[in-house]
């Protein structure tokens, strides 16, 4: 699949706002921690990936009701769906200067019954994109960091409808935000995740 970039000033794939919020003290803070360990950047970028896919629960696999949406939050409270930790990871990895875009996948749930958003991060090295998927491993789900062929968690069946969607964003989409940003816990916005972009 063709990696699109919503935005072409690659600058955009760097930026802080409300919700990458990589000039906040934790973040800075948390990458500085793991920069100390890494010798390149390839080797931080994997860092921050263990890091938020391995120390930050997918919040429906541990139980967690809070919703968090904000990358500082996320690190703080130490708890996110895939959209927070992809939040969470873009801030950590913007924070060292390498360029990260949010994107996103169609999938189906409870047996095809119906389908939800799922996020993720694509981060460029040596001139091209790469997709990472920092949702948490669990029985069934085995994501790695890898620039040499995708490791995600989940593989859209487009004979079921699931769609990998090619759009590259610079923020997140407007309608997984608004549902972040209105749930007030995780039952009501698993009840309320958009099924499509």
């Amino acid at each position: 699949m063709q990696l699109i970039q919503e935005n072409p000033d690659l600058s955009a794939y760097l930026a802080a706002d409300e919700v990458i919020d990589h000039h906040h003290p934790l973040v800075r803070e948390t990458a500085a921690r793991l920069a100390a360990d890494a010798a390149d950047s390839y080797a931080y970028a994997q860092a921050a990936y263990e890091f938020v896919r391995d120390t930050v629960p997918h919040s429906a696999d541990s139980g967690d009701p809070r919703v968090t949406w904000r990358a500082s939050d996320v690190l703080e409270q130490g708890t996110g769906i895939c959209h927070a930790k992809a939040h969470a990871l873009a801030a950590l990895l913007r924070a060292e200067d390498i360029p990260t875009a949010l994107c996103y996948q169609r999938l189906a749930y409870d047996a095809g019954t119906g389908y939800c958003v799922h996020g993720l991060v694509a981060v460029r090295f040596n001139g091209a994109w790469h997709r990472q998927d920092p949702r948490g491993n669990k029985p069934g789900v085995d994501a790695q960091f890898s620039l040499g062929g995708e490791r995600l968690a989940f593989m859209a069946d487009v004979e079921s409808s699931e769609v990998d969607y090619p759009v590259l964003y610079a923020a997140p989409h407007a309608v997984v935000l608004r549902a972040l940003k209105s749930a007030p816990d995780r039952p009501y916005l698993w009840e309320h995740l958009p099924d499509a972009l």
